[in-house]
């Protein structure tokens, strides 16, 4: 059995906005965690993101009731918005990182 909590009414407003924070914060802690996998990181993400709204979809037809969410090709998107916000970032990190780099002094 899957347990899945809504969010408080306040909150419900922001939807897409969370779905965002959320993603870019994963993407961020999971590649402190794995620092050298950050392709994978993203299309492992892209795919969770997409599959959980078919999940919530199918959930619906198997129980045969609404428990929580349905399928919303907006959540897909604003997942991928905050995965594409974090790919900046990090693109602009990386670049940053190499531009900046001291060179190597020979001793």
């Amino acid at each position: 059995m899957v347990f899945i909590i809504k969010l408080p009414t306040a909150f419900r407003a922001n939807d897409k906005l969370w779905h965002s924070i959320f993603y870019f914060c994963a993407a961020v802690f999971i590649s402190l965690l794995f620092p050298k996998r950050q392709i994978i990181i993203l299309i492992l993400l892209a795919g969770f993101g997409i599959g959980i709204e078919y999940l919530q979809e199918y959930s619906n037809t198997y129980t045969k009731k609404r428990i929580h969410g349905r399928f919303d090709i907006e959540d897909v998107k604003a997942n991928l918005k905050g995965l594409g916000a974090y790919a900046i970032l990090a693109m602009v990190f990386f670049l940053g990182k190499t531009i900046f780099k001291k060179p190597m002094t020979v001793v």
